[in-house]
């Protein structure tokens, strides 16, 4: 059976990252996709110009649209905009919270360094996403933002924030591309351990749109049934081979997006 996995975030025009990075990161791990659209965003891959929230009464209505028709096997948050529809959000999902796995991309600052998540949504998404969450994957500097700490420098530091932000009541996965290391690990913190995925530091620019591939690829995990870590470890596979065949692509004149089919176009 396919399943079926719902992306609510913002929308990226050039297509490399947000609603449409979603879609197609769920089409390429084999599963059905669905989105519900909390923002439109002027941006390519040089950076964000402008951000348009939805409404928030409409973000829920597109929410209840969607789960009174289908299935939902899991569920992909990305960007909020702004502490309404992060309100908004967390009410409508509530009920589901038992029920369907939710991964939660707490997406605060584009890679070109625009903000793209108001000063007071961060609370909401700290005190009322977190806990229903079934895991979590901030990099470096959105860990630090989420717990009012400094930014981490060590992998020790990122093994002790993941902890920390697992205690609020998800599984929790730091990633560290933001270290100044030949390498790119993440650490994955449950309750009951803590596992590091270890990656290589792949040379290229183009790498819009990763985070919001990772997560997706979780959540797509999650919904064939994987355990936390076994979505991690097949996610982080599948976007180091996207990140490699980058270069593949021609898109943009700054970051461009990582290759979502690598492994259909390649052959």
């Amino acid at each position: 059976m396919i399943r079926n996995v719902l992306s609510i975030a913002g929308s990226d025009p050039s297509g490399g990252a947000g609603i449409q990075a979603d879609l197609k990161a769920f089409a390429a791990r084999g599963t059905y996709g669905m989105a519900v659209l909390t923002a439109l965003t002027a941006q390519n891959t040089q950076g964000v110009s402008g951000v348009h929230a939805v409404p928030a009464g409409f973000v829920a209505d597109q929410i209840r649209a969607v789960f009174a028709d289908v299935r939902v096997d899991a569920v992909k948050i990305g960007m909020f905009a702004n502490a309404e529809i992060a309100e908004a959000v967390a009410d409508v999902l509530a009920p589901y919270r038992s029920s369907v796995p939710i991964v939660l991309d707490p997406v605060m600052i584009a890679k070109g360094g625009s903000p793209l998540l108001a000063a007071d949504a961060v609370s909401v998404v700290a005190k009322r996403l977190l806990p229903m969450a079934t895991l979590i994957t901030p990099n470096i500097p959105e860990a630090a933002a989420l717990l009012g700490a400094p930014v981490a420098a060590s992998r020790d530091d990122m093994a002790r924030q993941a902890q920390q932000l697992g205690r609020l009541g998800s599984a929790v996965l730091v990633k560290g591309g933001h270290l100044e290391t030949d390498d790119s690990p993440d650490v994955l913190a449950t309750e009951t351990s803590l596992q590091w995925f270890e990656g290589d530091r792949i040379a290229t620019k183009n790498t819009h749109g990763t985070g919001c591939t990772l997560s997706s690829a979780i959540a797509a995990e999650l919904a064939k049934g994987a355990s936390p870590g076994e979505a991690v470890s097949a996610a982080k596979s599948y976007l180091a081979g996207a990140i490699g065949a980058a270069d593949g692509l021609s898109v943009g004149r700054g970051h461009g997006p990582v290759s979502h089919f690598w492994h259909l176009w390649a052959s």
